[in-house]
């Protein structure tokens, strides 16, 4: 697909899902270290579940170097609804730890320093540089992102770091911080994994996979 379809397709969605630099955010946090651990938590399950244990999980451990210290168990304890809690109480004191050991308790700003700690890849550390600090250094590639990408036609690629470089070739960098909000809200919404509502969907007319399907025929 070249960048003038590609695009045109964003701009449907932005009117579609409209928002603001503020309203892109669908982890509930008011720190950047808070938007680090929500983040690392949010893997492989619902934000709504993230943020429901966020208070008594930042009421104990405010910030990194109260976390650093946490028992394990205790924070498996609280993080238990968000399902792998063994793997993310580990990865989310290990990261707090390196925070404090490596960065004096404090957040970096760049992908090369997050992808460092414990837990931290690059879709982690793309959503706490764009939403934690406004900075736009990459394209966070989720499952919604990866999805979306391929039934539109944007990548062939089937890894995220993949994907995420095909998305930055085709899109112009205004476009780069939109686009994990407007495909996730579009996967949530409309292109589920399963089951798309295609006939609902305001882009259909464009997408490589409904042409492939043959949906676009079925018009109602």
């Amino acid at each position: 697909m070249n960048k003038t379809s590609a695009e045109k397709i964003l701009t449907v969605l932005n009117t579609q899902y409209p928002h603001t630099e503020d309203t892109m955010n669908f982890l509930q946090f008011e720190t950047p270290f808070q938007c680090l651990i929500l983040t690392v938590l949010s893997a492989q399950t619902t934000d709504k579940t993230v943020n429901g244990l966020s208070g008594e999980l930042f009421s104990r451990y405010p910030d990194a170097k109260a976390l650093a210290g946490a028992k394990q168990e205790d924070v498996e304890r609280i993080i238990h609804p968000a399902g792998f809690y063994h793997a993310k109480a580990k990865n989310i004191i290990s990261a707090s730890q390196a925070l404090v050991e490596r960065f004096d308790g404090v957040v970096p700003q760049t992908i090369e320093e997050l992808t460092t700690l414990p837990g931290v890849g690059r879709k982690t550390a793309n959503i706490v540089t764009n939403h934690a600090f406004h900075k736009v250094l990459g394209i966070a590639v989720d499952t919604h992102v990866k999805r979306l990408s391929i039934r539109l036609g944007f990548t062939e690629n089937t890894e995220p770091e993949k994907i995420e470089q095909d998305l930055m070739k085709l899109f112009d960098k205004d476009w780069w911080g939109h686009i994990n909000y407007l495909l996730i809200s579009h996967g949530r919404a409309v292109c589920d994994a399963r089951k798309p509502v295609c006939e609902k969907c305001v882009i259909r007319g464009t997408c490589e996979w409904c042409k492939r399907s043959g949906k676009q025929e079925r018009r109602t």
